[in-house]
């Protein structure tokens, strides 16, 4: 579910193109993903990862560094489902939103999926063609999509002790659907996150992503305020937090139309969080982890 906040929180002109675009892809036959790595596995291969932060908790990333010399922006989507909402998805409520998929390739822009366990499980040929497409990587939203603190948006809360079993699952669900190299990368539901859940994570080996900028695009109906607020709070680095869920972030797509040729007018790049998590890994003056907090101004 995407959560509603107290903060405000692409059609290429082409209609045949996105009609044969919005399939997201030929499903194909499964192949092994790897669950989540640990911090003492890496090999050369390995995606980037930041260092664990103080007292060893899990690092939490929130943008790049900010280099007006390298105009880069990672445009990141959750894809939202929580473990409750079968029924009504059963019912014809659509968690996806192909059309968004369809324009970013026909746009060929570069992106992140935080996807959970369960919207994966719903849409298993969409998770593959997601994350078998060079053009994005999946990264993970927990399975459940409950809120790893109290207090979180009314979401339901994962217990400590099943914090680092939910984001496991989430791995598994994805291995089942298809996706072959699943990203270390965490975004907590909600955004919220504290000591104790930094601290139960540890042993998962992720990177938590979150983000400084709100895309405001969850429940917004208004595609040019959506795309305003984007394109107002982006720098060289940033990390901008949308949605792929089309009953609840139904302008996103036609935001997203926007958005992408402004910025590249600006001489912005789109790229993965991956990236920028690699620059900052091997900056001096990388940021620091950001430090506990029990909520952060967005949505998840």
């Amino acid at each position: 579910m995407i959560t509603r906040v107290r903060r405000v929180t692409t059609a290429c002109g082409l209609a045949a193109t996105l009609a044969a675009l919005a399939a997201c892809g030929t499903p194909q036959a499964p192949q092994p993903a790897r669950p989540a790595p640990s911090a003492s596995s890496a090999t050369p291969s390995r995606p980037p990862t930041l260092a664990p932060g103080p007292a060893g908790l899990t690092p939490v990333f929130e943008n790049g560094p900010h280099r007006a010399s390298d105009r880069t922006v990672a445009l990141t989507f959750d894809a939202d489902m929580t473990a409750g909402q079968g029924p009504r998805a059963a019912t014809g409520e659509r968690f996806d939103n192909p059309r968004l998929i369809a324009t970013l390739r026909a746009l060929k822009v570069s992106a992140t999926v935080f996807m959970t366990g369960r919207w994966a499980e719903e849409y298993p040929a969409q998770a593959r063609s997601i994350g078998r497409d060079p053009l994005f990587e999946v990264a993970n939203h927990s399975y459940s999509h409950y809120a790893f603190t109290d207090d979180c948006y009314g979401l339901p809360t994962v217990s400590e002790n099943r914090m680092r079993a939910d984001v496991e699952r989430a791995y598994g669900a994805f291995r089942e659907a298809g996706v072959p190299d699943p990203m270390p990368y965490f975004r907590f539901p909600g955004g919220c996150y504290d000591r104790q859940a930094l601290k139960a994570l540890t042993p998962a080996g992720v990177t938590a992503v979150q983000w400084d900028v709100v895309g405001g695009d969850a429940f917004a109906t208004d595609a040019d305020a959506v795309a305003r607020q984007v394109l107002e709070g982006v720098r060289p680095g940033s990390v901008v937090v949308m949605h792929c869920t089309r009953s609840a972030a139904p302008a996103t797509e036609r935001a997203v139309r926007v958005i992408v040729p402004e910025l590249r007018k600006r001489g912005y790049r789109f790229v993965k969080v991956s990236e920028l998590i690699g620059d900052a890994a091997l900056s001096p003056s990388r940021p620091s982890a950001a430090p506990p907090a029990t909520r952060t101004p967005g949505t998840g």
